[in-house]
């Protein structure tokens, strides 16, 4: 059972613990670096112009750049063992799914089953496959490691997305590099994983998410 790090947006309008402006997180980076720490409350809402408005950083990170927690997919708490069996979703060690599936079921998170909702409450949530193309098809990624010296847990690589929107082209997020947890063991860390809030299409074991490396991000089916 692979689980990936969650990212977050925030419904454009609404008024809720991951919104607000990019002020806070602009005035820690300097050339391309992040250069300050910061606690999780003060996680902001960006606004890129797109449809929906994105957190500036992972859910459970302690750092601008930092990986967060790792969830299975429709799971909203972190686990030391992310073993199939041990999945909410199925009783049958993954032959079958009760909740999420293509048979008739749910393809898109409930709100109790989204970890970004559940972890910081108010209309924070997960983004849709849709509005991860969205995010792709409006904004350049440029493929950057940050280094914030004593104040950063190390260094991370990642992507800087930024807005490609008149009037926001000054606006970005960045999607560090933390690789993916399975069974009781993280693993390439050298790419990004993240999921969506989508079931995969064709097949009910797999959800959607999005990966990327020192490559452009694309949208692939993962085990959930």
């Amino acid at each position: 059972m692979k689980k990936s790090i969650l990212f977050s947006v925030l419904m454009v309008g609404a008024t809720l613990l991951q919104a607000q402006s990019i002020t806070v997180y602009q005035t820690y980076w300097q050339n391309g670096q992040v250069v300050k720490a910061i606690p999780p409350e003060a996680a902001q809402a960006v606004d890129l112009g797109l449809s929906v408005k994105w957190a500036n950083m992972n859910v459970g990170a302690t750092f601008l750049n930092g990986y967060g927690d790792y969830f299975a997919w429709g799971e909203t708490v972190t686990k030391y063992d992310y073993d199939r069996w041990l999945y909410f979703d199925t009783n049958d060690g993954g032959s079958t799914f009760t909740k999420y599936n293509n048979n008739g079921g749910k393809t898109v998170l409930d709100p109790e089953d989204d970890a970004a909702h559940v972890n910081w409450g108010g209309s924070w949530r997960m983004p849709t496959k849709a509005e991860w193309q969205e995010l792709i098809d409006n904004c350049t990624w440029e493929c950057i490691t940050t280094n914030g010296g004593e104040t950063i847990n190390g260094f991370v690589n990642g992507f800087k997305v930024t807005s490609k929107k008149a009037g926001y082209t000054d606006k970005f997020i960045f999607l560090p590099m933390a690789g993916y947890r399975n069974g009781r063991s993280l693993l390439d860390v050298h790419c990004g994983y993240y999921w969506s809030s989508s079931l995969y299409e064709d097949r009910s074991e797999y959800a959607r998410d999005l990966i990327f490396g020192w490559y452009f991000p694309e949208f692939t089916g993962r085990s959930r």
